[in-house]
């Protein structure tokens, strides 16, 4: 498995712990940025790389980390064929994952420790996707994405 992560400078630690906490778990991980907490980071150009990178061929999946993961979460969903929810506790994880497939995570730094970040993502990670009566849904979100797209 392939994760791609990003984080802005507030969500910068956290995203080093999650990717050592990811490495113990033998998941390969492609880090987006930044590379310092020292100067200030955009999160924007960060969601962006993270969101291609799930949306294709490159992940298979990603997680986004700023001070709250809202500014990450707006951002990712920007890019066509992501799904990226904002979670910052256990309940919203798992159901993020189960029914609406969610193949972005993001949270918040300021929010939430980084061993419930840690617990957070193993649950998105170990969470199947249900299907069933959930396909249809992801198939019209999906039709909403290429409707706004296309201007109509």
């Amino acid at each position: 498995m392939k994760i791609a992560i990003g984080s802005d400078h507030a969500g910068y630690a956290m995203k080093e712990g999650l990717k050592k906490f990811l490495a113990n778990r033998s998941i390969e991980v492609v880090d987006c940025g930044p590379d310092t907490d020292a100067k200030p980071a955009e999160y924007v150009p960060i969601a962006k790389a993270v969101a291609e990178k799930a949306a294709g061929a490159e992940a298979d999946g990603g997680i986004l980390i700023c001070g709250t993961g809202m500014g990450m979460s707006i951002a990712a969903n920007k890019v066509p064929g992501v799904r990226a929810g904002l979670c910052n506790e256990l309940f919203t994880a798992k159901y993020a994952k189960s029914d609406v497939n969610i193949n972005v995570l993001c949270m918040g730094s300021r929010v939430i420790s980084q061993r419930l970040a840690e617990e957070i993502t193993t649950l998105w990670l170990d969470t199947p996707f249900t299907g069933g009566r959930f396909i249809p849904r992801l198939q019209q979100l999906s039709e909403l994405e290429a409707e706004t797209r296309d201007g109509r």
